[in-house]
């Protein structure tokens, strides 16, 4: 597949590979010039971003022929990520690297293919994601397996892998440094499983196998550096690292717990866990950083929100202006019962700037909604025209979080939910900072100052009315 795919390549890009040629020549020790470029068809959006640790080192703009080019004077070799929003994939350089790819949007990671130098590396790893995400798909039924059996599953699908693993290395012969990406991706894909089982196998068979694994059965873990800072940004060691610390921080009887308060109890243990077992304080901030947003995205408590903010506190030394939970946080606080809700600017579809201080006359629902999300927005708004028939007292408002006026205004037009009023949030971000707004299924219950009655609720809960 992968030699039919870069014949293809070949042919539809032989003007962008004779640039890309011209860079094979001899370099001084000093220089570390390199050059990344390609084609991308059907584009999510008009720039690919080149990163590096979740920052942006460059941009490129696709052109009217769908190709970008970058040069860079000086690059350090190593990991970084490209991206064409929402989209991402690795590509890793060694000195001097010249390196293309290909890519149909709709089709992201199937379609990748690099070229030039330095694509051999680039399509092994490409190759060894889609093998673990072919296997991932074939996983489920593995889980039924006893442990003997589950086991033999899952050795057989390592060591074919290993085996390409083993090969490429020796053919491509690529670095120190790359190896570490390259075992990466074959080991941890792997050792997730393992932590995966005994929840999985819990709840597809209704059998708790903890205390019938074997001794042995994470001796693999005494072989992983928690502190490996290369690391603690790629996705198959993050991946690998949230399934271990849900296996390590589960709480297998906790039918006396409710589901927020066992949310809360389980990943506290998790940022219990992650703070014994990671030394290095850049790692660890990374790592409380990626429990405490996936954690704030899902609960809507108030006060689990403070209890579980207390404790990241306690071991996170990120004070940073960029750190997210920070931010979060912060916002949370501003959003107690009885405070004013915090002013965002919001846009009409007359095109009028409103400020969200001046939208709250009366009692007031606000609820959010994307056309991204089109089960949701009819959903939505069905629930809202049915609240407002048995609450005439409310107000009630609907914020979109899309970008596009014209298109909000046309969806509007379409939808035709009388009665409703209906806003647009100009900037994403502030409405995140000001509101702690991570996810669309938030809504925010206002009394008849304008005072918040709850900030973090769900229109489709069940008690959901006990609000009003």
């Amino acid at each position: 597949m992968y030699r039919t795919k870069l014949h293809t390549f070949l042919l539809l890009t032989s003007s962008v590979i004779t640039l890309f040629c011209s860079c094979n020549k001899a370099y001084k020790g000093d220089n570390y010039t390199a050059y990344f470029g390609g084609e991308v068809t059907n584009p999510n959006n008009p720039y690919i971003l080149f990163c590096r640790n979740s920052e942006v080192i460059d941009s490129a703009k696709i052109d009217e022929n769908n190709r970008f080019f970058i040069k860079f004077d000086s690059l350090t070799p190593g990991l970084y990520t490209f991206k064409n929003e929402p989209e991402y994939q690795y590509v890793y350089f060694d000195k001097n690297d010249s390196i293309m790819v290909r890519i149909n949007a709709k089709d992201f990671d199937n379609s990748i293919i690099f070229c030039g130098r330095g694509d051999q590396k680039n399509n092994f790893l490409m190759e060894m994601y889609m093998k673990n995400e072919d296997d991932r798909s074939k996983l489920f039924d593995a889980f039924d397996y006893s442990i003997t059996d589950f086991t033999k599953n899952i050795d057989s699908s390592y060591a074919s892998k290993k085996k390409f693993y083993d090969t490429k290395k020796d053919a491509v012969k690529w670095s120190e440094d790359f190896d570490k990406y390259a075992k990466a991706s074959l080991d941890f894909h792997h050792y997730a499983k393992k932590e995966m089982y005994p929840t999985a196998h819990m709840m597809r068979t209704g059998e708790d196998i903890i205390e019938n694994l074997p001794a042995n059965f994470y001796d693999y873990r005494k072989t992983i550096d928690f502190n490996d800072i290369k690391l603690c940004s790629f996705s198959p060691f993050v991946t690998y690292l949230t399934y271990m610390l849900n296996n390590m921080s589960t709480i297998h009887y906790h039918n006396h717990y409710t589901p927020l308060d066992l949310a809360l109890r389980t990943n506290i243990n998790k940022l219990n866990f992650a703070d014994s077992l990671i030394k290095n304080k850049a790692v660890k901030n990374i790592i409380l950083n990626n429990i405490a947003f996936t954690y704030l995205l899902e609960d809507q408590n108030m006060v689990n929100n403070k209890i579980f903010l207390d404790t990241y506190h306690k071991y996170s030394t990120d004070k940073s202006k960029k750190n997210e939970i920070l931010k979060i946080g912060t916002a949370i606080q501003m959003l107690k019962i009885g405070n004013v809700l915090p002013k965002v600017e919001l846009v009409d579809a007359n095109n009028q700037l409103i400020s969200s201080d001046n939208i709250a006359k009366k009692k007031t629902v606000i609820f959010l909604w994307t056309d991204n999300l089109s089960s949701h927005m009819h959903a939505a708004h069905k629930k809202i025209l049915a609240l407002k028939a048995l609450h005439p007292d409310y107000q009630f408002i609907g914020i979109n979080l899309d970008k596009d006026q014209d298109l909000w205004k046309a969806k509007l037009h379409d939808l035709k939910y009388a009665g409703i009023t209906e806003y647009r949030c100009t900037n994403f971000e502030d409405l995140k900072a000001n509101w702690a707004i991570m996810k669309v299924h938030r809504t925010i219950v206002l009394d008849q100052n304008g005072a918040i009655k709850n900030a973090f609720t769900n229109l489709f809960d069940v008690n959901f009315e006990k609000e009003l």
